[in-house]
């Protein structure tokens, strides 16, 4: 496949060096976090700034960072003129702080603000989002990255995030006001036609020879799913969605789906004058972010890197699972889906798709009246995942991390899995999260 630099793709017809963060400090009063319009320079500099919403006007929005078993404290004001809330995606967190409007709390109206204030129980890379009408307010800008950092982090020089996003842009850089269309609805969802990371086209980080990086990968689109391969790095995988590897593996073909999140270890290799990330696209390979290297931090490369501390999650094979349930997923363009309840009703497919219903899970179009499953606490869960659509899936379980257990071997811990098209997958975990 040809490799290019970035190139724009803005038509009319759109179909930190982090390391030396400081703590959060522990005050009488929240610290605020607020959801506001602003501009930002997401496309080339010959387009105008791009208008967007973002955490206190930026996109991404501020980086997070604490330290593992301290308390997060932020006060929300929601500055919009919609409801919103913040969700602190895989945080394993109180009911109650976990911000999905309808469930755990109330939406907080424009003009309104709530007080977050939550223990993080596990160092890794994490972010935070909008959980409300998320499939336009966080393809606005509404994200941002949550670091919790180990008692004694690895050995490294550089410790960067790299926020991947895409963006569908109209021929003026503004964010093409096609939300919620139900031919996106039908298929693979909001696919953009520019990629940023860390709010930039093309990223930019000076490095030097055997430098060792951190580099925390995190998919904030809504859909699009990033295929990424290094080059003159030689790099590991230590964690996956915030939790720790047993055993760090060489990272190579890197596939990460919406709201996934990977952190590498990255030695900057000899005889390489620039690193880079590249994104497999279909008809080439983008360059989104480059490491032009000038000058050597050390003579030798490191040994490779040791594994991180493990977090204090309850492995879950460790108990045999008390409740089982299966949870089916249905319908979209080119799916077999013909009809399906909806608000107590069974409509066939044209009577829900003009009520913009094109999705089912377990026979039912929107949300059930009775729960999956009721679990005590302590009790291991089995979840059957059947994908029988055309299109992926990205599943992400609140307040828990699952390994999947259909494989060859267990699978690591993670909060989100991605189900390819007519994929079925076993995950299992353990309720200790009321």
């Amino acid at each position: 496949m040809q490799i290019s630099r970035r190139k724009i793709l803005l038509s009319g017809t759109a179909t930190a060096v982090a390391a030396a963060c400081p703590r959060i400090a522990a005050t009488s009063e929240p610290a605020n976090l607020r959801a506001i319009a602003g501009r930002v320079q997401l496309a080339p500099p010959e387009y105008p700034p791009t208008p967007v919403w973002g955490y206190e006007a930026t996109v991404p929005g501020p980086s997070l960072r604490t330290r593992q078993g301290e308390r997060l404290t932020r006060r929300f004001m929601n500055l919009l003129d919609q409801p919103s809330t913040v969700h602190w995606h895989g945080i394993r967190i109180a009911n109650d702080m976990d911000g999905v409007p309808g469930l755990t709390q109330d939406a907080v109206p424009p003009g309104g603000a709530f007080d977050y204030e939550f223990q993080v129980p596990d160092a890794g890379t994490f972010w935070y989002h909008s959980h409300e009408r998320s499939w336009e307010q966080v393809a606005r800008g509404l994200y941002g990255a949550l670091i919790v950092q180990e008692e004694t982090p690895p050995e490294t020089d550089l410790d960067e995030i790299l926020l991947l996003d895409d963006w569908r842009l109209d021929a003026d850089a503004s964010i093409h006001e096609s939300f919620g269309a139900l031919h996106d609805w039908a298929h693979a969802g909001r696919i953009g036609n520019w990629v940023t990371v860390n709010g930039k086209g093309l990223h930019r980080q000076p490095v030097q020879t055997h430098q060792r990086l951190r580099l925390r990968l995190i998919n904030a689109a809504t859909a699009r799913i990033f295929d990424l391969g290094l080059d003159g790095m030689n790099a590991w995988t230590v964690a996956l969605d915030g939790q720790p590897l047993a055993t760090p593996v060489p990272a190579e073909q890197i596939r990460l789906a919406p709201a996934q999140r990977i952190d590498l270890i990255a030695d900057v290799g000899p005889r390489t004058e620039e690193a880079l990330l590249l994104s497999a696209e279909h008809d080439g390979i983008e360059v989104i972010a480059e490491f032009p290297v000038s000058g050597t931090a050390r003579m030798k490369p490191l040994p490779a890197p040791l594994a991180l501390p493990a977090n204090p999650v309850p492995d879950p094979l460790s108990v045999t699972p008390a409740r089982t349930a299966t949870l089916h997923l249905e319908g979209g363009a080119m799916g077999s889906l013909r009809q399906a309840y909806l608000n107590g009703e069974m409509k066939d497919i044209r009577a829900l798709a003009n009520e913009r219903f094109v999705w089912a899970m377990n026979g039912i179009a929107n949300m059930p009246e009775v729960p999956l499953l009721e679990a005590s606490t302590g009790e291991a869960v089995q979840i059957r995942l059947v994908n029988d659509t055309s299109w992926p899936h990205g599943m992400h379980l609140h307040g828990h991390h699952f390994r999947r257990i259909d494989g060859p071997r267990p699978g690591p811990f993670r909060d989100t899995i991605l189900l390819e098209p007519l994929e079925s997958a076993e995950i299992v975990f353990v309720a200790d999260n009321p």
